[in-house]
């Protein structure tokens, strides 16, 4: 019988799934330990802030653990499954946290160099190496569970301790705290938190591989900046009663867990409510020429497995407003104070899945004939309602419509989505009393909400998009005309 080594296993970290995320939750494991996986097996599917994601292996082996159920959180670069790749041996019994922790910087610098990737990313010809580190590591304080708790809005996992580097003699003469020559070594989303927690990098003792400082290096170093109170000298005269465990009646009450995509739109509508100032205008259009004019393209050839409703023809016509009135299609830059105008519309359509409301965009949608904008909107409603959105889908969108009349609504005042300038809700399409050419008739009208920034779209910009969208629906031939 083989005998494994701490050599022959390879740990697969949690990648960063969506440009900076920090973490994401594992929703399901394919694989149990003693499976065998090859290179690109899918072995679980995680949930970030944005969508759900399946995760390829990039290497063959024997599982030896997995160090999380599913349901967990997990931030990006932490270990998630232990695989044996020294070819056929049994699994072993789980490894203390010491050892695993000890064992993972071998692990990285091993094999073929090949980095762990999503499906359809690819990976780079070369091998890569890290930078050596520029300062001796050092143990560094560790933060209380309560600071930590209160920084990271969950309790901190304690590290792994680690290994000793000779059992006998202490170290001689350990450097004091070591500052790095150059710019600290530090990923993306931990140079933010230092930066929000007005943490300067190049204090803080880096403890991660070679010499890169991680979350809870900052941490540390906060930490370590508190002010420690001191205890009272004499015992209180009426101590504080232990916190009760918050119960409620399961019968009659369901809690569900704020995470994943729900978190993120909860803190992306909080942040563009209080930092856009909103302002949304309506106006009721007879849509009657619109609907027959989709009855028409349902028999057109050139539409022919396509899906074709009255949602088509709003985003064409929004499109074409856009076109005619350009400074609607913008951001605003706090940091540079400028504001941005777009020359291109990545539209984006807000979905309703069980996971959360999404919202998708159609990458470059001005560029589209009608046929083509068609196929997208089928792509992408397809895709979101089997929960297969990708997190490049929904980068980059410069403008949104949302459909509450699927629902029987009349109309909303819609909250924009962040970077956005403006969103079009579209309410139901009803048979309703019309006054047309001068007699009342029965007709197909609906309302649209038009709500938009108000620090770079004034109420004419908006007024005239609102009123040109409203009259390409009245009269479909201004497509042509206006296109």
């Amino acid at each position: 019988m083989t005998t494994m080594t701490e050599a022959s296993v390879r740990e697969f970290k949690m990648p960063d799934v969506g440009e900076g995320l920090t973490e994401a939750e594992i929703l399901k494991w394919y694989v149990q330990p003693g499976d065998t996986v090859t290179d690109g097996q899918v072995v679980c599917e995680v949930e970030t802030a944005k969508a759900a994601v399946e995760l390829p292996i990039p290497y063959d082996g024997v599982v030896r653990e997995l160090h999380f159920p599913e349901g967990t959180t997990v931030d990006v670069g932490t270990a998630i499954i232990a695989v044996d790749v020294s070819g056929g041996a049994a699994p072993a019994e789980p490894r203390p946290e010491a050892a695993r922790a000890a064992e993972e910087p071998k692990a990285e610098g091993s094999g073929s160099g090949r980095q762990p990737v999503l499906v359809g990313y690819g990976v780079a010809t070369s091998s890569t190496r890290r930078r050596p580190r520029k300062g001796p590591e050092v143990p560094v304080q560790q933060a209380s569970t309560a600071i930590q708790t209160e920084l990271n809005g969950h309790a901190p996992v304690a590290p792994a301790a680690p290994a000793p580097a000779a059992p006998a003699a202490p170290a001689p003469t350990a450097q004091a705290a070591p500052v790095t020559a150059g710019r600290p070594l530090a990923k993306p989303p931990v140079r933010k938190l230092a930066k929000d927690l007005g943490i300067d990098l190049a204090t803080v003792v880096p403890t991660g591989p070679d010499g890169i400082i991680t979350r809870e290096d900052v941490h540390a170093a906060v930490a370590a900046a508190e002010p420690k109170t001191p205890e009272p000298s004499a015992a209180p005269a009426a101590p504080a009663p232990a916190a009760a465990p918050v119960s409620y009646d399961t019968a009659r009450e369901t809690r569900v867990p704020i995470k994943g995509v729900r978190k993120a739109t909860a803190a992306a509508m909080v942040g563009s409510a209080f930092t856009a100032p909103h302002v949304t205008e309506f106006v009721t259009v007879d849509v009657t020429r619109t609907l027959k004019l989709v009855e028409e393209l349902k028999q057109d050839k050139e539409f022919a497995g396509l899906r074709v409703n009255p949602l088509l023809l709003i985003a064409k016509a929004l499109l074409v407003a856009i076109k005619r009135n350009p400074d609607i299609n913008a951001s605003w830059d706090e940091a540079a104070q400028e504001i941005v105008v777009k020359h291109y519309v990545n539209l984006g359509i807000a979905a309703a899945t069980p996971r959360g409301l999404i919202v998708p965009n159609i990458k470059d949608a001005h560029a589209k004939t009608l046929p083509q904008l068609a196929e997208s909107l089928g792509e992408l409603v397809s895709t979101a309602r089997e929960g297969k959105t990708s997190p490049a889908a929904m980068q980059g969108g410069t403008v949104t419509i949302t459909n509450v009349g699927v629902f029987g609504v009349d109309t909303g005042t819609p909250i924009l989505n962040p970077g956005e300038s403006a969103i079009l809700a579209v309410g139901a399409i009803k048979l309703q009393p019309w006054v047309h050419k001068g007699k009342v008739k029965p007709r197909q009208v609906t309302t649209l909400a038009l709500s938009f920034d108000h620090r770079l779209v004034d109420g004419e910009l908006g007024s005239k998009v609102l009123a040109d969208v409203a009259a390409i629906l009245e009269q479909p031939k201004r497509l042509i005309t206006w296109a």
